[in-house]
């Protein structure tokens, strides 16, 4: 009888212990100017965080089943996640570090990993070495991409990239399988050539990861502000125009985008006089 009661007085100090280990996250944030100690994370924003991740997981485990085009698929929801889950935080003035290194963590996994692996699973993989070279150098570049955007996130210029953004990045590779996969070529039905091209694009898009190169973030975009009647028109019209035919316009849309920034900064060299 008294070990009975020894064990319901432990019972609530051992629960609490327990809940400690799961529920200890403290972050320093600043008010008024004084930084102080804030317990527990926002809920909403790390919610479409998650979101991104289970995504780009869902579209590895897709592409190891051969089932290409959901992979595909599943990269293209991450990144309307992806956009969610930032601007959310913002509308709620709920920034926080943690936050920021989640959607870190989560963009690595869903822009870098996932569209390495369903490339190389898709038809990368039949060009031997070169294949899994071309998957590493996109994985790479892309962790190069994120450390990069995570140490200039105080002072960069919010209205543009210095590199092309994982999430765009990751639109192009994931276009093409698309693409390609409702056309049947897949593993060994792929074209050798065409195999090879992806492999070259691979490596291309993981270097303007990391280039000095600057595209335009978008960021400046105000949705809680009104905008004139032919801009909901026009959103209208986009969105039935992808709808068409969505693997080929998206994949048309992320590639102009991987090309502007190259463009536009040789336009610019061009457009400065010469030095005397």
């Amino acid at each position: 009888m008294a070990d009975e009661q020894a064990g319901k007085k432990s019972m609530p100090q051992f629960e609490k212990e327990a809940l400690l280990l799961i529920d200890d996250h403290e972050e320093e944030i600043s008010e008024n100017g004084k930084t102080v100690r804030k317990r527990g994370i926002y809920l909403l924003p790390n919610l479409f965080t998650t979101a991104a991740l289970f995504s780009g997981f869902f579209a590895i485990v897709s592409a190891m089943n051969g089932q290409f085009e959901a992979a595909a698929i599943a990269i293209f929801v991450s990144m309307v996640f992806d956009g969610l889950d930032g601007r959310v935080a913002r509308l709620m003035n709920a920034q926080s570090k943690f936050g920021a290194e989640y959607d870190s963590l989560a963009d690595m996994v869903s822009f870098g990993v996932a569209p390495a692996l369903v490339v190389f699973s898709w038809g990368v993989s039949e060009l031997g070495k070169f294949g899994w070279a071309v998957a590493f150098i996109y994985v790479s570049c892309a962790a190069l991409r994120l450390a990069r955007f995570n140490t200039q996130i105080d002072t960069a210029d919010k209205n543009f990239f210095t590199g092309l953004a994982s999430p765009a990045a990751a639109a192009v590779m994931a276009g093409v399988v698309w693409v390609s996969a409702q056309e049947g070529w897949v593993a060994q039905e792929l074209p050798i050539e065409l195999a090879a091209i992806a492999g070259l694009l691979m490596a291309v898009i993981g270097m303007l990861m990391i280039v000095n190169v600057r595209y335009n973030s978008f960021k400046g975009i105000d949705f809680k502000g009104r905008v004139p009647f032919v801009v909901m028109i026009l959103v209208v019209l986009a969105f039935g125009l992808i709808s068409v035919d969505p693997a080929r316009i998206l994949l048309g849309i992320a590639l102009v985008y991987a090309l502007s920034g190259p463009v536009q900064a040789s336009y610019r060299r061009l457009k400065k006089p010469p030095s005397v």
